[in-house]
């Protein structure tokens, strides 16, 4: 006599569930974990082996299993684990492994605490989940979000959170030897005359020479219609800076090939150089500084290269 389906799963209903949780656990690529804290035993489900790419039921040591963890995301993962320990409060965390094999991948660990029956603390558990295209999904995003889409250069919003990370940085000023502030020259009229897709043109050229001459720079960004800055990346000797800027005045001085023709550009540089004995702590006062230098350049007659404090920069031969 066949037996209906009803029936089936009333017969072994423990077994349907266990499958159902492992395809379950397998699509959404997560595993179960358990850490007893008396002897530092790990206890896996299948998915989380293959997380760390070890073939199921392999030796699991813990020292192995944390030196498998990026240094920053063994360090949050350590600090919170204490935390847990001694609070009794569980945590989430995005943690950078490196499997035993393949490229590295990014877990969620989900963590909550058990106790003995005198109340001590007696074992970690919880889940561990590969969040790498997620991660990486959120990275494209925010990268979008940072970027200027004419030039691709960083836009304001990006140069805006670093000038507030430098000044916050305090006396080792962020690791930035100095801002330089970029204007084009009469920019409007290449925009009124010739329309603004000459324009856009020399605002792509100016962002590619400028990202030529500070090749190395912390950030390059476009910050208004035609204005962009540079913040130097630590340490950079005086001398090389002032052969920076007079590359990158030469290179703007560059006339843009567009529609056929040659059209005429240049562009007013203005910087703040910061000095490594007296300048421990920049704060907001950078930007309006490089602001002034720049102003300095417009009034020389454009063109040129100005440095805060100074009455005009001069490129060092050697």
């Amino acid at each position: 006599m066949s037996q209906d389906p009803a029936s089936a799963v009333a017969i072994a209903p423990d077994r349907l569930r266990a499958r159902l949780h492992a395809e379950a656990a397998r699509l959404a690529r997560l595993g179960a974990w358990e850490c007893d804290l008396a002897t530092e035993r790990l206890t896996w489900t299948e998915g989380v082996y293959d997380l760390f790419g070890l073939e199921p039921g392999a030796p699991l040591r813990r020292p192995e299993i944390v030196g498998r963890y990026e240094e920053v995301s063994r360090g949050a993962m350590e600090r919170l684990r204490a935390e847990a320990i001694r609070t009794g409060r569980g945590f989430v965390l995005d943690a950078l492994i490196r499997p035993r094999r393949g490229e590295e991948r990014w877990i969620r660990i989900g963590a909550e605490l058990a106790r003995d029956g005198d109340g001590r603390p007696a074992r970690l558990y919880g889940y561990k989940q590969d969040v790498t295209a997620e991660r990486e999904a959120l990275e494209r995003l925010r990268h979008l979000a940072e970027r200027d889409h004419l030039t691709g250069l960083a836009n304001r919003a990006a140069f805006d959170a670093r000038c507030r990370a430098v000044a916050a940085a305090g006396q080792d000023r962020g690791g930035v030897a100095g801002l330089v502030l970029i204007d084009l020259d009469r920019f409007k009229a290449i925009n009124d005359t010739l329309g603004h897709a000459a324009g856009d043109a020399c605002l792509r050229a100016a962002a590619e020479r400028l990202g030529e001459a500070f090749a190395d720079a912390s950030l390059v960004a476009r910050i208004g219609g035609d204005e962009f800055a540079v913040l130097l990346r630590a340490p950079l000797g005086r001398g090389r800076i002032l052969r920076m800027l007079a590359g990158a005045s030469a290179a703007l001085s560059r006339p843009v090939l567009w529609n056929g023709a040659f059209l005429a550009v240049s562009a007013s540089i203005g910087a703040r150089i910061l000095d490594p004995g007296r300048d421990r702590a920049p704060g907001s006062d950078l930007f309006a500084e490089a602001d002034a230098a720049l102003y300095a350049a417009k009034a020389a007659g454009r063109n040129a290269v100005r440095i805060f404090g100074e009455a005009e920069a001069r490129a060092a031969s050697g």
